[in-house]
């Protein structure tokens, strides 16, 4: 459970979750081009992949003195199957909450 809580815990930062969004639109990237047009610093970049490289979500490739990020998928399938093993909960929730407003606002049902 501590690494499904620190890839939430990496998430819930919108700096990582758009690196991480970057990552996964594009593909593998140097840390270079991850920073561009974030308005942070290579080393505040550093410590975000950092943190999503603890966390099981990204990869790290060296090529010389470059670094090159990619999704992991190992992190990125353990949130989506903890997301899967609670969908019968959010279902039966949303169907309590449509029957409770079908009711309220008298549809039959």
């Amino acid at each position: 459970m501590t690494t499904l809580i620190q890839s939430f815990a990496a998430l819930s930062d919108e700096t990582r979750l758009s690196i991480l969004e970057q990552l996964m639109q594009q593909g593998e990237l140097p840390a270079g081009a991850l920073a561009q047009g974030r308005g942070i610093t290579a080393p505040a970049i550093s410590r975000h992949l950092k943190v999503l490289r603890e966390a099981g979500l990204v990869r790290q490739r060296a090529v010389g003195t470059k670094r090159y990020y990619s999704p992991d998928g190992g992190g990125l399938r353990l949130i989506a199957d903890w997301t899967i093993s609670r969908r019968a909960f959010w279902e039966s929730g949303l169907d309590r909450l449509e029957a409770a407003i079908q009711q309220d606002e008298g549809w039959p049902g």
